[in-house]
């Protein structure tokens, strides 16, 4: 039977908002050596998505506006459920959810992920770089 996924935006104050934080932590904090403080900066002013698989929380992300444009951040899906197109149904989502009007869009992705930022057109610009000990490249959504 297919499993269905489901991905909301999470309103400040929600029950869910603690499950993504929940998600990121076990992706990135236990399962990457992230920094927890590093891992959970600028939540404030962050827009957050929850994916559900079945109603069983599954993956998180997040966006935000900065200086530069508008960020994505923070895909994280737990290993259980990966391959399963929870990573789509999140960038989907967030890109969806983007102010009409934003013109520059972009991600820092670990290394594993940038075939799937690719299918979306986002493109590489720069050197691969580091950061909180994982290799990244820069990327930028060609609109």
């Amino acid at each position: 039977m297919k499993k269905k996924i489901e991905v909301n935006k999470i309103a400040a104050g929600s029950p869910d908002l603690p499950k993504a934080f929940a998600i990121r932590h076990e992706v990135f904090v236990l399962g990457q050596g992230c920094p927890a403080e590093l891992e959970r900066n600028q939540e404030e002013e962050s827009h957050h998505f929850l994916a559900l698989v079945d109603d069983e929380p599954a993956g998180a992300s997040r966006w935000r506006k900065t200086d530069n444009g508008i960020k994505l951040e923070r895909f994280a899906v737990l290993s259980q459920y990966r391959g399963q197109g929870i990573g789509q149904a999140l960038v989907t989502a967030v890109l969806n959810d983007l102010p009409a009007e934003v013109s520059y869009v972009y991600l820092h992705a670990q290394l594993p992920a940038v075939g799937l930022y690719e299918k979306f057109g986002f493109e590489k610009v720069g050197p691969e770089f580091e950061e909180a000990g994982i290799r990244h490249y820069k990327m930028v959504l060609n609109r």
